[in-house]
């Protein structure tokens, strides 16, 4: 780990006047960094992959970002709020269960209790050629440089979303429940709040894998929201292990159903893209339909209609069929 300085922001202004002179032209390269659980952030310190001059620590706008607010049939997270909290809390349990258990299935417990909920959105690819910086062939950390993952060893890499500058999978979990449910996602900056849809953060690789998001310099996710309950809603992930392992394949469904007949879908993918994946094509031959495990074969089969394996990864695209058909089914038939 290099050193660096560490700073303490006390109110947002300190925070994004600090963040404000980051620079750089990657998220690696920008000097300036906001700590909050700090979960990713020191990981890829000490492994050289980031290497900021200085850090600021955002903990102290924890009593404003850090409020779990259910009002009004909608649902608003502070950034700063803890993975675990929101995991535990009863009535997201109830009203929008595909959020608690996405969270519930992150990392381990401890890290749970230390990761932001605008951290964990925010985390950088799990990618061995991205994290070893004795590969210098990546695109994302050093741009120009090539993909070494494209002939490497390529099993937890991407079908969905890729390049042919980059084949690195999102990590996380929790984006997914919040891009099946047109969640939000509140910026704050030098210029006030703005609100964008949550679909809308995370780019797809195409020529410039290096520029991982749509937040400006000197930007900060201050929450989230979604609108309505989904109780009719589940996140099934599989992995290797059964704690504290990464998605191979998982999938987020909320569905809203009378009479056994699907009124709404939403159906979102993990483990498989390059970005937090909606598969809305999918989501559309399940409205207006009566459901049973045939239809969801087909939906299935849609959602990954567009993947592009490699040699290592094919696996994912039978093993995430399979994932998202018995999650639609669970959601299906699930007691609300």
């Amino acid at each position: 780990m290099q050193p660096f300085v560490f700073q303490r922001a006390n109110d947002p202004s300190a925070a994004l006047q600090a963040l404000a002179a980051r620079g750089g032209t990657t998220p690696t390269e920008a000097p300036v960094q906001a700590l909050a659980g700090g979960t990713t952030l020191i990981d890829l310190m000490k492994l050289d992959v980031m290497r900021p001059t200085t850090v600021v620590d955002i903990n102290p706008l924890s009593s404003a970002w850090s409020q779990i607010n259910l009002d009004g049939g909608n649902l608003r997270l502070g950034a700063l709020a803890r993975m675990a909290d929101v995991a535990a809390h009863p009535e997201i349990q109830n009203a929008y269960p595909v959020v608690a258990d996405a969270l519930k299935l992150a990392a381990s417990a401890q890290l749970r209790n230390m990761a932001s909920l605008g951290g964990n959105v925010m985390q950088r690819t799990r990618c061995t050629y991205f994290r070893d910086i004795s590969y210098g062939n990546c695109n994302k950390r050093n741009p120009g440089s090539g993909c070494a993952a494209m002939d490497g060893i390529n099993r937890m890499h991407a079908v969905l979303g890729t390049s042919d500058q980059c084949i690195a999978t999102y990590p996380g979990d929790f984006a997914q429940s919040l891009i099946a449910l047109d969640g939000a996602v509140e910026i704050t900056g030098g210029s006030g709040i703005r609100s964008i849809p949550f679909a809308q953060l995370h780019r797809q690789p195409g020529n410039s894998p290096q520029i991982e998001t749509t937040l400006a310099p000197g930007e900060l996710i201050s929450g989230f929201t979604i609108s309505g309950h989904w109780p009719r809603s589940v996140y099934l992930k599989a992995r290797d292990r059964q704690s504290y392992e990464f998605a191979l394949a998982s999938a987020a469904v909320a569905l809203d159903m009378q009479n056994g007949v699907v009124r709404d879908a939403r159906l979102a993918l993990g483990g498989v893209a390059t970005v937090p994946w909606r598969a809305r094509e999918a989501e559309g031959l399940l409205k207006g339909q009566k459901f049973d495990d045939a239809l969801a074969g087909r939906v299935a089969e849609v959602a990954f209609s567009g993947a592009v394996p490699r040699k290592h990864n094919a696996f994912k695209i039978a093993l995430g069929k399979r994932v998202v058909a018995r999650a639609l089914h669970q959601a299906a038939t699930m007691e609300v």
